[in-house]
């Protein structure tokens, strides 16, 4: 009934078309975050009708942990809240029995059709029979009852318990024994397989153990994780588990929370719980085949349904999960709680169960009207007018569309459109957000393979923000030109010349066009642009190497123009251009002039023809350690500079070779070498 695998994706948008866009959902992914109502996702990108669900409020109650189908058509449930006995009959719900333990946590039918309660935190089995609810047994070293199974071909009821990880088996009487004694602290699930041979798994080791007598037990898988949730043994003997890793723990209510009389901290800490589910298969042989893993959620339950397939339910979300025999995955229900605490999918009577807030589903089928998906919200970034809608289907569906400039659908959106049965332009008002609507009214069995939309958006300029150069301490942003910051000038250098400037700038660009950007460059002092780029080419990245050994000397300005005319036709095509602050050029080396000594004192001019003179050194030539001395005036500031100063500390001979060395603003530099007597 269901071909697939599990995927509800997002929106895939093409930004790198030009003038039309698409809005395409082709992908499992692509339907992700959108609304389930008896819809199936399969991983392939496949929507198809799923179970469509009924709702009856379980109001008398916090949490479900186990139900029951009934021979009169009526289902128990087993709760929090006091641990609950409840029956669900249509829509009537009545409480039957309290146990008055924190939590029922499993339901068996046993002896004669007597219905078996396991309960937590005192370790106690209850019984109804004849609308009658007593104590079957009290498990000896018992704390934790997890789940109950009765085995038909001994006449036999099995208790995995804790905190002991004991499997007691426990007759109609009530007389109890240890079947089973694990190294692990709790047996949290069993079941038994036509045969007689029982199944069981542990927590905080997740073994899943194979039992064929008394105290012969040997494991059948062992999964690395924290435990073995639920297991399903179907009519030809394989055997299905869950097991989870769980961050701090298990999916189940501790001792402390016993002090509760409500079931609030049983529901808080099952529902708090954050972890990883995996389903696996195992052939009546033995032999593990992982059939699906889910790295998102955990998982709190497991059943298999009419088709023999194994559904398990989630418990983050409140989904429910099948996977066909090629391992495909299928979502195929999506509920509004976090959890989907039981499932019941065999029989006339199908149910799916939620908590947080308690919730029973009846399944009332698959497709009709109510079979309905509504994408995510999609949106073009920017106000669009919206094209056609196209599809690939197998079969006929209905779809319509809304519009909206709010993130969250509200009144302001328009309403749904006309139904649409073929491909056609969308009838929705221009807006910044667009969702599509889907039914499977028309053919339950109609399989939507792809969506799209196409679109084209308002056309916004593009600003060019900013504009910075290697060439000097220019940064220019928001149409401003003036120079930003503070630059060091005498302090130690750390750069080297270089003829290319590397120019590179920002951009506000809302609507994502692909753009062309032109640059220009004047001297100071003129008013004449000149283009830096040759004619033909055509620059689209943010930056741009410019070379500059064969301009004049000199303090320039950039001008960068950015043009979406890649992206839109020549009526539609808007620009915007920003003026860099002062670049210098400067590939010649400073000067220095009148070199000379005067005893132990060195004397000199240092001349650039830009400016100003960066920095001034002086050593013992052959010596490599430079010291910096300042200039005759005290600062930095001039294209020239004169400079006096005593080298008594390095001229330590009678006679010294002393280096004098400049750099004037671009890192450019001279040495010129003096004897000191």
């Amino acid at each position: 009934m269901w071909a697939a695998v599990l995927c509800v994706g997002a929106t895939a948008l093409d930004a790198g078309a030009v003038g039309t866009r698409y809005f395409t959902l082709a992908s499992g992914e692509d339907y992700k975050g959108g609304d389930l109502s008896g819809v199936a996702i399969d991983s392939s990108g496949k929507l198809r009708a799923g179970f469509t669900l009924g709702s009856v409020d379980l109001e008398q109650t916090s949490t479900v942990w186990a139900a029951l189908s009934m021979p009169d058509g009526s289902v128990l449930v087993g709760t929090g809240n006091e641990g609950k006995l409840l029956e669900v009959r249509g829509a009537a719900v009545k409480v039957l029995a309290e146990t008055k333990a924190l939590v029922v946590t499993s339901l068996a039918r046993a002896w004669g059709g007597t219905v078996v309660l396991g309960t937590l935190p005192d370790g106690k089995v209850f019984k109804w029979e004849r609308d009658k609810l007593s104590e079957l047994v009290a498990l000896k070293d018992t704390e934790h009852v997890w789940q109950v199974a009765f085995d038909s071909k001994t006449n036999s009821l099995y208790a995995a318990t804790g905190p002991e990880g004991k499997l007691f088996r426990v007759t109609a009487d009530g007389q109890a024994q240890v079947y089973f004694d694990a190294k692990e602290q709790h047996l949290m699930s069993v079941a038994v397989a036509a045969d007689g041979t029982v199944y069981t798994g542990s927590s905080d080791k997740a073994k899943l153990y194979k039992i064929t007598g008394p105290g012969r037990a040997t494991v059948l898988h062992d999964f690395g994780r924290t435990e073995v949730r639920a297991i399903a043994v179907d009519t030809a003997g394989g055997v299905y588990a869950i097991a989870n890793e769980i961050k701090g723990g298990t999916t189940a209510p501790q001792r402390k929370a016993s002090t509760s009389s409500d079931g609030g901290s049983s529901k808080s800490s099952s529902s708090k719980a954050k972890g990883k589910g995996v389903l696996y298969h195992f052939s009546p042989s033995g032999e593990p085949e992982e059939l699906y893993d889910e790295k998102e959620e955990h998982f709190i339950s497991l059943a298999l349904g009419d088709d023999g397939r194994p559904y398990v339910g989630t418990g983050v979300e409140g989904r429910v999960y099948t996977v066909d025999d090629r391992r495909n995955t299928v979502l195929v229900a999506d509920t509004e709680e976090r959890q989907i605490g039981a499932l019941l999918l065999i029989g006339p009577q199908k149910f799916v169960f939620g908590s947080d807030p308690p919730v029973a589903h009846p399944v009332r089928g698959q497709g009709g009207p109510d079979s309905l998906w509504t994408s995510k919200v999609l949106d073009a970034g920017i106000r669009a007018r919206f094209g056609k809608l196209d599809w690939a289907a197998d079969g006929s569906l209905e779809f319509s569309t809304r519009s909206g400039n709010t993130g969250e659908p509200d009144d302001t959106w328009s309403a749904w459109s006309a139904p649409m049965i073929d491909p056609s332009p969308v009838g929705s008002p221009a807006a910044r957000y667009l969702q599509i609507r889907a039914r499977w009214n028309r053919d339950p069995k109609a399989v939507l393979n792809e969506l799209r939309v196409a679109f084209v958006t308002d056309n916004l300029r593009a600003v060019v923000t900013e504009v910075e150069s290697s060439g000097g301490p220019m940064k220019t942003t928001k149409g401003s030109s003036l120079t930003q910051g503070v630059e060091a000038s005498g302090g130690p250098i750390t750069g080297k010349a270089d003829a290319k400037v590397e120019l590179k700038w920002k951009v506000d660009n809302p609507d994502k066009d692909e753009l062309r950007y032109r640059l220009e460059y004047r001297l100071i002092g003129s008013n004449t642009w000149y283009d830096l780029l040759k004619p033909s080419e055509q620059l689209t990245s943010e930056s741009y190497s410019w070379d500059t050994s064969d301009l004049p000397e000199g303090r320039y300005r950039i001008r960068v123009s950015a043009s979406d005319e890649l992206s839109n036709p020549p009526d539609r095509v808007k620009r915007h251009q920003l003026e860099s602050g002062i670049v210098l050029v400067d590939n010649t080396p400073p000067v220095i002039e009148a070199l000379r000594a005067a005893g132990r004192r060195v004397q000199g001019t240092a001349l650039d023809g830009v400016g100003p003179i960066q920095r001034i050194e002086v050593a013992l030539a052959g010596s490599d350690e430079w010291r910096p001395f300042s200039p005759a005036d005290g600062i930095f500031d001039e294209q020239r500079e004169e400079f006096d100063i005593d080298v008594t500390p390095l001229a330590a001979q009678n006679q010294s070779l002393i280096a004098i060395r400049v750099y004037d603003s671009a890192n450019n530099y001279v040495v010129r070498n003096l004897i000191i007597k």
